[in-house]
């Protein structure tokens, strides 16, 4: 058994059953649904599929990350017990979470000055980020110590890769991501915009690509690309999608073709409420081991 809890946001969208498995603890940033809070509770409070309709319906959504206090009365649970305590963030690229998590960190370490609590900026969104969770699970469960799963951590964080693509393009647009002007144009040309993460955890439009077949085949040749062992890769493959499983089910069956070495079948997942909110539905996410981010 570790001697160390290894913890991490809602916002690493896996499911409450695989994390439960892993056991990594989770804390959970909320959103309003028309003015009423909810917990980004990994669908357990709202189902995915009644959250992304009531989007559909014209429900106004926004989101809070988890504050100081917060972070404060989630660390000292573990720390009072005689715990230590390795935890990732939400990527600082998106979210204020990862400072919010060191002001807490910056406080218990006067009141717990014999308990190691290491806060790291994962880099990292949605099932990307459960997928670096998941390797920092299989370092604890191999024996390793809290110091060289925190190192690998950061030395390893840039060689996850995250490539998004959306076939709506409703809500890119009403969060000022994309004008009214190119969303217009590009719903009417079927244009499905590719995304990738950078390497300071920003998520960058990096392709127009017109129609969702074609943008498919595209972000599975992304993986083919900057994969580790190119298409030998042998490591984890996950997905997550926004109320789009058939598309989501599309690229898994694709990336298991051209990817006979896969360390199992291609995990798909929702993307939670959090990162939801801002892509909407009809978003598909590819997760994997890569090259490095360097731009």
């Amino acid at each position: 058994m570790a001697d160390f809890v290894l913890s991490c946001c809602s916002t690493a969208d896996l499911s409450a059953e695989h994390f439960a498995a892993r056991d990594i603890h989770y804390i959970c940033f909320h959103y309003m649904l028309d003015g009423k809070t909810y917990s980004d509770d990994l669908g357990q409070s709202m189902p995915f599929d009644k959250f992304y309709q009531a989007m559909v319906d014209g429900a106004d959504t926004r989101t809070s990350q988890v504050n100081a206090d917060e972070y404060t009365a989630y660390f000292e649970s573990f720390l009072k017990e005689g715990k230590d305590v390795l935890h990732l963030a939400l990527s600082s690229g998106i979210s204020g979470s990862y400072n919010s998590a060191c002001i807490a960190r910056d406080d218990l370490q006067e009141k717990y000055p014999d308990r190691k609590l290491y806060v790291v900026d994962s880099l990292a969104a949605a099932s990307g980020f459960g997928l670096l969770m998941d390797k920092l699970a299989d370092l604890r469960d191999e024996g390793k110590t809290i110091d060289e799963v925190r190192d690998f951590a950061v030395a390893n964080r840039l060689n996850l890769h995250h490539w998004f693509f959306s076939s709506d393009l409703t809500f890119f647009v009403k969060g000022g991501r994309i004008s009214k002007t190119s969303g217009f144009f590009g719903t009417m040309l079927n244009i499905c915009p590719l995304l990738n993460v950078n390497n300071e955890g920003k998520l960058i439009p990096r392709h127009k690509i017109r129609g969702k077949n074609k943008v498919i085949r595209e972000i599975v040749k992304k993986m083919e690309e900057h994969a580790q062992g190119g298409l030998a890769y042998n490591g984890k493959c996950y997905i997550c999608h926004s109320a789009c499983l058939e598309d989501a089910q599309a690229v898994a069956r694709l990336v298991e073709e051209r990817f006979p070495n896969l360390n199992g079948k291609v995990l798909i997942n929702s993307i939670g409420t959090t990162i939801g909110s801002h892509t909407g539905p009809g978003t598909v996410a590819l997760f994997f081991w890569g090259d490095e981010r360097t731009a």
